[in-house]
């Protein structure tokens, strides 16, 4: 199911675009403030945010903008009472998608949405997924990784290896595992050389490299990548 998320701080507007976004079928997050979307953001995963420009603690532009340096790509429409120009451009320099003023008809919201919903999947299936892994944004089709917009250099075996965990991820994998999914049977790599790639991974991966939360060591065993 689509999950949306609505920052909205006035409680009408919030309940009524809710009510309505779910009876479109949507599964829908509520946030009141600036700082809440924010958390909101950064804890789960959505497929469109809405984001009310003037709200208290923190503003949508300024939620939009962190989100962007942080390397949340998911698309975002701001709303807002105003309707001058240097706002709109404003909020598109931001990162935002589209730009949506108070008032506004509730079918045009709709149909932006799904506009955008739309540019979304198809950008999604000629480019590749983007998964988020720890710190990182992966692009696993176009060999791509990414950090607060920064590029992330990784070796073809890394994409590999990474790879296969998240695939399997949760569940624990043997090095005999890795080594048989990512070099096969006709090389002739140890079990030591997996240490060392998963070592790596966890440098560009983990906040703490040294106490690793993504990737983890099941001991005499072998690993297993948790989201």
């Amino acid at each position: 199911m689509t999950k949306i998320l609505v920052a909205e701080d006035e409680i009408n507007m919030r309940k009524g675009l809710q009510d309505n976004l779910e009876f479109e079928g949507y599964e829908v997050n509520c946030a009141a403030d600036g700082e809440e979307a924010l958390g909101q953001i950064k804890k789960n995963s959505y497929d469109l945010i809405i984001l009310d420009v003037m709200m208290p603690k923190m503003s949508g532009f300024d939620v939009c903008k962190t989100a962007r340096k942080i390397g949340v790509e998911t698309p975002i429409i701001l709303l807002t009472a105003k309707g001058e120009e240097i706002d709109k451009v404003l909020g598109l320099e931001l990162g935002a998608d589209d730009y949506v003023t108070k008032p506004f008809s509730l079918r045009e919201l709709l149909a932006r949405i799904k506009a955008i919903l739309r540019r979304s999947e198809n950008k999604i299936s000629s480019e590749g997924l983007v998964e988020k892994i720890g710190n990182l944004n992966v692009n696993f089709t176009a060999y791509t990784a990414n950090t607060g917009g920064k590029e992330v250099s990784l070796s073809h075996k890394e994409f590999e290896i990474l790879r296969y965990l998240w695939k399997k991820r949760n569940a624990t994998l043997s090095r005999d595992d890795l080594l048989n999914e990512v070099w096969g049977y006709e090389e002739s790599p140890t079990t030591r050389t997996v240490d060392n790639f998963i070592l790596k991974l966890r440098q560009k991966i983990e906040k703490d490299p040294n106490n690793p939360k993504i990737i983890l060591t099941v001991h005499g065993v072998g690993y297993k990548l948790v989201d």
